[in-house]
């Protein structure tokens, strides 16, 4: 049988449940479950802010956007932020009409301090850090760099639902923290995010440019026994952003489940290091010092990843590659010299499967045939 690299792991009749009372309500949009899906995130992250939105890449954006506006940044202000990433990260800096300054990666994959202090200048507003694959790396160092410099700290964590430094939930000492529930993340809906703000003057703010700039929701302006009070007030140009109740209602299953199955990706990660751990022409990735990684991603490097991945595909057996160095393409082409480790580790890199579709029978598997192709 195939092995994917990604199978989400639905509970479907809870999701339907979920699902049949939003229909059976009427009430599909925002406001309803999107409400309570915002809750329980904070009461799991321990968070003090939460708004669930349509995607982690909007997310992004809105926390740039508001960073910019709140703080007086202009279109000649730069994020530092990692080349080895999804784009919608550094589209987003884009989308605001800022300057995205690319720093290496360090042996976790994640932004290296060194090269991020090197990459600093009077134009610096915030760096945007990338807990790929779940991991923190070098996360503490970069926040004492961003608080010694005055700098914003934006943690992109599309891949760490659940992922905990020092026994707590990631996002507690970011200024804004985005969390992607994307279809084959760890929490999983058809696609969703959330944005954690700092400062709650801030999320007040991204609730109304992710309605449009309109001064009430609509689940806002309906009063008692369904009563719609139709007036409202835009102040400003805002954008169509918000979440819906329907994926709202995924996610709040999902997160019944998500420290139990992050509990299994660790499990997974354990049985592939062991699996491998004898074989020193594949490198696995670590986590970070104190990390509790959500293992969204267990990745490993090898030379010739290329001839490697067609083999194993071969067999049966599709891993995935996260991620091409962003600066391989047409946009960011300008940089494309200035991370050396980071085009290096986008030539190396293997994402192994990892899903609760898994078991330790498959991983000895897919670790015997790895080695013997490596070899």
């Amino acid at each position: 049988m195939p092995t994917q690299l990604f199978i989400p792991n639905f509970r479907v009749d809870e999701c339907l449940e979920q699902v049949r009372e939003c229909l059976e309500k009427g009430w599909t949009g925002l406001g309803f479950k999107t409400n309570e899906i915002e809750q329980e995130w904070k009461i799991f992250t321990g968070l003090k802010n939460a708004h669930f939105l349509s995607s982690a890449t909007v997310g992004l954006h809105l926390a740039l956007e508001i960073l910019k506006r709140e703080l007086d940044w202009s279109d000649e202000n730069e994020i530092i932020t990692t080349p080895l990433t999804f784009v919608s990260t550094n589209h987003a800096i884009k989308y605001a009409n800022m300057k995205p300054v690319f720093a290496d990666v360090d042996e976790y994959l994640c932004l290296s301090p060194e090269s991020v202090e090197k990459a600093i200048t009077d134009k610096t507003t915030a760096v945007m850090f990338v807990g790929i694959g779940g991991n923190t790396g070098q996360y503490a160092a970069i926040r004492k760099l961003c608080d010694k410099h005055g700098l914003k700290l934006i943690l992109d964590a599309a891949h760490m639902a659940g992922t905990r430094l020092n026994n707590r939930h990631v996002g507690y000492d970011a200024d804004v923290t985005v969390f992607s529930f994307q279809a084959v993340k760890n929490l999983p809906t058809a696609d969703s995010g959330m944005i954690c703000f700092k400062e709650m003057e801030y999320d007040v703010i991204a609730r109304r440019l992710s309605w449009l700039g309109i001064d009430k929701d609509t689940y806002a302006r309906t009063a008692n026994k369904g009563a719609y009070k139709w007036k409202y007030d835009v102040n400003e140009v805002g954008y169509k952003y918000h979440g819906n109740s329907i994926m709202a209602g995924l996610a709040l299953v999902g997160l019944k489940y998500l420290d139990r199955d992050n509990s299994y990706r660790r499990q997974l990660a354990a049985w592939y290091r062991e699996s491998l751990k004898d074989c020193k022409a594949i490198k696995i990735i670590p986590n970070g010092p104190d990390c509790e990684s959500s293992h969204h991603l267990l990745q490993i490097r090898v030379n010739n990843r290329d001839s490697i991945l067609q083999k194993l595909n071969d067999a049966e057996i599709y891993p995935g590659v996260h991620y091409s160095d962003n600066t391989e393409y047409k946009p960011y082409k300008q940089s494309a010299e200035l991370c050396p480790n980071s085009r290096a580790a986008s030539n190396e890199i293997i994402s192994l499967p990892m899903h609760m579709g898994i078991s330790k029978n498959d991983i000895v598997e897919i670790a015997e045939l790895l080695k013997s192709i490596v070899k």
